[in-house]
Parts: structure tokens; C-alpha cells; sequence
């Protein structure tokens, strides 16, 4: 047979007591509670626009990415950097510039920094590169070495080998890692900083020993042990 509670045991109950507890607490802060509500509503509402308008945008860049590549695969690198006014299309740089969060935008400023070094451009091509956020893994390693190559050439010695070895440590393998210590020791030997290129070699032959590099780092490690 069920129970049935006394006036006094229903004013006891512990649910009852949470339920009234509960209720005073919204009257009392019904204002905080629906600003607090109405303000998730709103950021999360404000999240779903931003990520059709990001995708929208990224849509966007891609395009306009595809017909600077076209110009690109043709060798003609002004108008891949700079575009064509007369036929109001974007350059790499425009494109990194005004979508500068998207990928495709990234991706620009990779592609102008080329299209800046095959113009003899060698600065510009610097500086697009500082702006380029390479890759995780193997895909990065080319634009990392790439980027070597030019501090190299633009007589930047020190930095260029040690993002020699940047490119190196960036995906560790038996053919990318060798070969970019290997310009990393060969840049430092002619920089007369011997132990460094020798660490460099020692480490190309006992981490690599199958490596294309191995002839070289050992005629090089020879030049090095006379030099000493």
C-alpha cells in the first residue's frame, strides 16, 4: 500500500526543496541566466556563419589559385605573381594577401616566392617565404630546402645551412634527410666551420649508410680531417 505524505513531510522533500531552491535562484537571476543563454546561442550561431563563410572563401581562393597556376605552368611568372588587369585576374600575391587565412592563400605565398626567385627577384622571393607555413611531413620538406637554397645563394651562408637542416629534421627519411645535411656540411666546410660539417657527415654515414650521400660525405669528411 503506497504512503501518504503529511503537509509537513511534502514540505521536507528533498525535490520538492531543490525543485523551490532552484526556482528562487532563476527569479532571482533571470537576467544573468538569459544573457548567459542568449550569448551561447549567439557565439554558436556566430561559429556555424563563420565556418560556411571560411569555406566559401577557401572555394573562392582555389579558383582564383587555379588560374595564376595556369599562368605558372607556362613560365610566365609576372603575370602568376601579379596577375592581368586587362583580363582582371589575381596574382599569387594579391591572392595571398586577400585571402591570407585559407589554405589556398598559403599556398600563394609559396608560389610567389618561386615566381619571385625565377624573376631574379631575390628578396621578394625572401620575404614571400617567411610568410609560408609549410606543411607537416614529407610534403613540407621540398619548400623548407628550397627556402635554403635561396638564403644560400643570396649569400645569407649560416641560415641557409641551418635551415638545411631544418629541411632535414622536418621528415626524417633515407632520402631527403641525408641529402639536405649533406648541403648543410658543405656550406659549414666553407665557412671553415669544420667540426660542425664533420658532426654533419659523421651523421649522414652512421644514420644513413645506404644513402645516395654516403660517397660524398665521405670524400667530404676527408677534405674536412685534412683541414684540421
Amino acid at each position: 500500500m503506497s504512503k501518504h505524505l503529511s503537509k509537513e513531510e511534502l514540505q521536507t522533500d528533498p525535490l520538492l526543496e531543490n525543485v523551490a531552491k532552484a526556482t528562487s535562484f532563476f527569479i532571482e537571476n533571470r537576467t544573468i541566466i538569459l544573457a548567459v543563454v542568449i550569448g551561447v546561442i549567439v557565439v554558436t550561431g556566430s561559429l556555424i556563419g563563420y565556418q560556411y563563410y571560411k569555406a566559401a572563401l577557401e572555394e573562392q581562393a582555389q579558383e582564383l589559385l587555379a588560374i595564376a597556376e595556369g599562368y605558372y605552368s607556362l613560365g610566365d611568372y609576372d603575370r602568376a605573381l601579379n596577375g592581368d588587369s586587362f583580363e582582371l585576374t589575381y596574382g599569387f600575391l594579391a591572392i595571398a594577401n586577400d585571402f591570407s587565412g585559407t589554405e589556398a592563400g598559403n599556398l600563394a605565398n609559396y608560389y610567389a616566392a618561386v615566381s619571385s626567385f625565377k624573376l631574379d627577384n631575390i628578396e621578394d622571393a625572401l620575404t614571400q617565404f617567411g610568410k609560408y607555413d609549410a606543411p607537416s611531413g614529407i610534403l613540407g620538406v621540398g619548400s623548407i630546402s628550397f627556402y635554403a637554397s635561396i638564403l644560400n645563394e643570396n649569400g645569407s651562408k649560416e641560415r641557409a645551412a641551418q635551415t638545411y637542416i631544418e629541411a632535414a629534421e622536418w621528415d626524417e627519411n633515407e632520402f631527403t634527410s641525408p641529402f639536405n645535411l649533406l648541403k648543410a656540411a658543405e656550406i659549414y666546410y666553407a665557412l671553415e666551420d669544420f667540426e660542425t660539417a664533420q658532426e654533419l657527415t659523421h651523421r649522414i654515414l652512421t644514420d644513413y649508410p645506404n644513402s645516395s650521400e654516403v660517397t660524398d660525405s665521405h670524400r667530404l669528411n676527408g677534405m674536412i680531417s685534412a683541414s684540421l
